[in-house]
C-alpha cells in the first residue's frame, strides 16, 4: 500500500482524446514530494525550454500532496504548473478549497493535460472511470454557473475551471477552485487554449496514512495549537498579521495599514491621512453587510474567507486584500470594491493584477498616451470606466485586447512612452502595489530572486519589521519556537528601527541571506505537501513548521523524513524550478524590484545581495545552478544537460 499517496498519475492527452493511468514513481516521491516537486521534476523532463505557452505543446499539471485529503488541518490544497503565459516561465498558482481532496478520494496524485483539444470539453472523473466529455454547453458560463451546472449533473463533485477570461486566453484570468479563485500566473490562459473548460472529479477512496495514532496525535497537537494562537495574538504587528490562516481581511474592518502603507492608482499614490475612525466606520458597515458568512476551505478550523452578497448581485466568495485591489487601484470606496468584485469572480478574473492594469490605462489616458480613439465610448466617471475596461479585458475587445496580458506587455504593444508607467513588475508579471522609503534587504532579496511570482509565496514566519523596543523583541522571541537555528532569534533581537541596525545595513547580507532562504524553504515545503501557507510558511508563529513537520509526514507517508532530509528536498524542489527558468533564459539582469520601489536605494548592498544569496543557493553569478550543488542534490543529470546546452561552461565545478 502507497500510504499518503493514492499511487496513480492521470496522463490526458486532449488532441488524441487518450487518458492514461500512470503509476507513481516511489522516486519521485522519496525526492520531490509532491505537489509542486512533482510539477516541476515532470515540466524539466518533458517541456522543451521553447514551447509556446498557448500551443498544445504546452503541459498543465494539477498536483495534490501527501497530506491532502488526510485529517492534516488546512490540508487541501492544489497546485497548478505549467509554462506561463504571461512571463514564459515556470508558472505555478494553488488553490483551495475542496477540490484536491476529492481528487485523493478518486485515486489519483496528479492529472497531467498535454495536446490541445478540437473543441471545448471538460474532464469528469468518477473514481476509476474517467471521460473526456463535450462542453459546448459550458463553454461561456461565468465560474459559478459553471460549478453549479456540473454540481448539478454530478452530485457531491468538486469542479475547477475557468471563466470566459480563461476561455479567451487573457494572461490575467484565473483559475477556479470550487468557488475559491487560485492566482494566476498565465496558466488559467494556458487551460483556455488548451479548450478545457473544467475538471469535476467525484471519489469514494480513503487516503491511507502509515501510522494513524501517531498521525492523529500529531494532527491534535496541532489543533491544540491553533486554539492557543487564536486566544493570543501576536503583538506590536498589524491586525491582520497578529493571528494565523489567510490574513483576516473577511473578518476584520481595521485597513489602515493596507490603505495607509499600500499605494492606490497605478501604484503612484501613498494616501497616508486616508484612514479615519468615519471612514472605519463606514467601511465597517459596508462590509457587515454583506459579508453573508465566514467560511473554510477542506479541514481547516480557520475561516479565512467570506461570501459576500451584494444587493441585487449574486452571492460570491472573496478572501485576502483583493478586497482592497479594486478599491484603492480606482481610489474609490469598499462598495465599489464589493460590487466589482463580484463581476471579476464571475468572468475568471486575477484580482490582483487586473485592477492593476485598468489603473495603468487609464493614468496612460490621463497622460494622453491613450486618447478617446483607443477607448471609444468608454465611461466619464472613473468606476465606470473599471466596469469597462474589465469588460473588454475579459473578452480582448479593442484596448481590453492590449490590455488582457498585463502592465508589461501592455506598455511594449502601446509604446509612445507607455514604458516609463509600468514601474511595478518584476519578471514581466506585476507585483503587489508598495511602495517603500529605505530599502529593506530582506524584501529586496525576496523581490527580485521568487520566481513563482506572488508575494505571499515569498514571505513568512520572519517578522516585516523590528519591535521599537529591546523589550518587545525578548517578549516575542520567548515562544519563538518555529525558528530552524537559533541565529534568527538573535537577528531579530539585533533589529532596530533606527541607527546602525536597521534598514537598509541590517539585517545584514549574511543574515537576510538566511532569512530569505528559510522563508522560501517553507513556502517549497508547503507547495509540496499540499498544504496552506497560512498555517505554515506565511504567518508568524504558525502551527506547522520546520520542527514538527517531517514526524507529520513520516507518519502520514511512512518515509522517514527528518529536518536535514525535508531541507533537502524542499532545497532540490527550488534549484530545479531555477534551472527550468534559466534553461529558458532567466538571468540576473531579470532579478531587479522596479526602479521605484522604494525611494532609497543602494546599488552596491543589492549587488552584494544578490552575490551572498547566490552562493548560499549554490548558484554562480549569474544565478545558475552550479554543477557541484547539482551533484548534491541528486541532479547531476540536470548540470549534464545545461552543460550540453552551454549555459554552464565546460569544467564548471
Amino acid at each position: 500500500m502507497t500510504y499518503g499517496y493514492m499511487g496513480t498519475i492521470l496522463r490526458i492527452d486532449l488532441s488524441r482524446g487518450s487518458i492514461v493511468k500512470e503509476p507513481l514513481d516511489a522516486a519521485l516521491r522519496e525526492q520531490y514530494i509532491g505537489g509542486v516537486g512533482f510539477a516541476t521534476r515532470i515540466l524539466y523532463d518533458e517541456l522543451k525550454p521553447g514551447t509556446d505557452p498557448l500551443s498544445a505543446d504546452n503541459l498543465l499539471i494539477f498536483t495534490t500532496g501527501p497530506l491532502s485529503g488526510t485529517l492534516a488541518p488546512k490540508s487541501g490544497r492544489v497546485d497548478v504548473a505549467g509554462r506561463s503565459a504571461v512571463n514564459g516561465m515556470f508558472g505555478a498558482c494553488n488553490g483551495g478549497g475542496d477540490w484536491a481532496p476529492e481528487l485523493k478520494f478518486a485515486g489519483y496524485d496528479a492529472i497531467i493535460f498535454m495536446g490541445k483539444a478540437s473543441h471545448p470539453v471538460f474532464l469528469w472523473i468518477d473514481d476509476e472511470n474517467v471521460e473526456i466529455r463535450d462542453a459546448h454547453d459550458l463553454w461561456g458560463l461565468d465560474t459559478w454557473a459553471t460549478a453549479d451546472r456540473l454540481e448539478s449533473q454530478f452530485p457531491g463533485c468538486q469542479v475547477v475551471s475557468v471563466g470566459p477570461a480563461g476561455e479567451n486566453m487573457a494572461g490575467l484570468a484565473s483559475i477556479t477552485v470550487g468557488y475559491h479563485h487560485s492566482a494566476s500566473k498565465g496558466l488559467a490562459a494556458v487551460m483556455g487554449s488548451k479548450r478545457l473548460k473544467a475538471i469535476a472529479v467525484r471519489g469514494k477512496k480513503d487516503v491511507n496514512v502509515a501510522r494513524p495514532v501517531e498521525f492523529m496525535e500529531r494532527c491534535n497537537d496541532i489543533l491544540k495549537y491553533i486554539k492557543v494562537r487564536e486566544e493570543n495574538p501576536v503583538k506590536g504587528v498589524p491586525a491582520i498579521l497578529a493571528g494565523i490562516g489567510s490574513p483576516q481581511e473577511m473578518r476584520i474592518v481595521d485597513e489602515e495599514w493596507h490603505t495607509t502603507n499600500f499605494m492606490w492608482g497605478n501604484s503612484r499614490t501613498r494616501r497616508k491621512d486616508f484612514w479615519t475612525k468615519e471612514i472605519e466606520e463606514n467601511w465597517r458597515e459596508t462590509q457587515e453587510s454583506v459579508r453573508t458568512r465566514l467560511i473554510s476551505c477542506y479541514n481547516c478550523p480557520m475561516k479565512c474567507g467570506a461570501t459576500v452578497s451584494v444587493p441585487g448581485l449574486p452571492t460570491y466568495m472573496m478572501k485576502c486584500y483583493s478586497k482592497l485591489t479594486y478599491t484603492m487601484a480606482a481610489y474609490s470606496d469598499l462598495d465599489f470594491g464589493f460590487r466589482i468584485a463580484q463581476r471579476a469572480t464571475e468572468y475568471g478574473v486575477d484580482g490582483f493584477s487586473a485592477p492593476q492594469v485598468m489603473a495603468f490605462a487609464l493614468e496612460l489616458y490621463e497622460a494622453g498616451i491613450l486618447t478617446d480613439a483607443d477607448l471609444p465610448g468608454m465611461p466619464s466617471d472613473v468606476e465606470g470606466r473599471f466596469f469597462w475596461l474589465l469588460d473588454r479585458i475579459v473578452r480582448r475587445e479593442g484596448i481590453g485586447d492590449v490590455l488582457a496580458d498585463g502592465t508589461y506587455w501592455a506598455a511594449k504593444r502601446i509604446g509612445k512612452g507607455a514604458e516609463k508607467y509600468d514601474h511595478n513588475t518584476i519578471k514581466k508579471h506585476e507585483q503587489l502595489p508598495l511602495k517603500l522609503g529605505m530599502l529593506n534587504p530582506v524584501y529586496y532579496l525576496m523581490y527580485a530572486t521568487g520566481e513563482k511570482i506572488n508575494i505571499t509565496q515569498i514571505e513568512g514566519q520572519f517578522p516585516q519589521a523590528p519591535f521599537p523596543t529591546g523589550e518587545e523583541r525578548e517578549a516575542f522571541v520567548k515562544d519563538w519556537i518555529h525558528v530552524p537555528d537559533e541565529k534568527f532569534k538573535q537577528y531579530f533581537l539585533d533589529w532596530e528601527p533606527r541607527g546602525e541596525h536597521s534598514n537598509p545595513y541590517y539585517p545584514t547580507v549574511e543574515a537576510s541571506c538566511n532569512i530569505v532562504d528559510w522563508q522560501e524553504k517553507m513556502h517549497y515545503i508547503d507547495d509540496a505537501l499540499g498544504m496552506c501557507a497560512g498555517l505554515s510558511s506565511f504567518p508568524l508563529k504558525p502551527p506547522y513548521h520546520i520542527h514538527n513537520y517531517p514526524a507529520l509526514i513520516s507518519a502520514a507517508t511512512g518515509i522517514d523524513f527528518d529536518e536535514p532530509g525535508l531541507w533537502q528536498a524542499a532545497t532540490r524542489n527550488r534549484t530545479l524550478l531555477r534551472a527550468i527558468n534559466v534553461r529558458r533564459g532567466m538571468r540576473r539582469a531579470d532579478e531587479k524590484p522596479p526602479e521605484n520601489h522604494w525611494k532609497k536605494r543602494f546599488p552596491e548592498l543589492e549587488t552584494k545581495l544578490l552575490d551572498e544569496y547566490y552562493k548560499l543557493k549554490g548558484w554562480d553569478n549569474q544565478g545558475i545552478p552550479t554543477k557541484a550543488s547539482l551533484h548534491d542534490l541528486d541532479l547531476d543529470y540536470v548540470g549534464e544537460d545545461l552543460e550540453q546546452r552551454g549555459i554552464i561552461s565546460d569544467g564548471q565545478s
